[in-house]
């Protein structure tokens, strides 16, 4: 399993994508279609038409990775619908964990998948 960090960038292409497409085609579209800069890091989640699976695409400053999980029975309970004015839509790690063992992450309640801490040194007791 691939492990989500809460400080990384992860958009959920909102239209299927072609299953037939390899990295170079899934890179074309994320230029092109999505408008977004697939060597920045940023994971990116497409399905297909049935959504009975999901593919992400990563690059991590040395070459891209390219993730499938099929599901065996069943497929995804949520995915954002389509819009006129939107591409892809922002989800968090915690978001993303739960969308790929098909749940819904909309109506998931957990808690806060990160805290910042302070800057500020402890105060001290004397």
């Amino acid at each position: 399993m691939i492990q989500f960090m809460p400080q990384m960038t992860l958009l959920l292409s909102i239209n299927p994508a072609d299953f037939r497409k390899g990295i170079d085609a899934l890179v074309a579209l994320c230029q092109q279609e999505i408008k977004h800069d697939p060597f920045s890091g940023t994971v990116f989640a497409f399905t297909n038409r049935r959504r009975t699976a999901v593919k992400l695409l990563a690059y991590d400053g040395n070459g891209f990775w390219l993730c499938l999980k099929r599901f065996s029975q069943g497929k995804l309970k949520w995915w954002p619908a389509p819009t006129a004015t939107a591409e892809t839509y922002h989800i968090d790690a915690t978001q993303l964990t739960v969308l790929i063992n098909q749940g819904n992450p909309i109506t998931t309640t957990l808690g806060e998948p990160w805290k910042r801490l302070s800057t500020q040194p402890p105060a001290s007791d004397v």
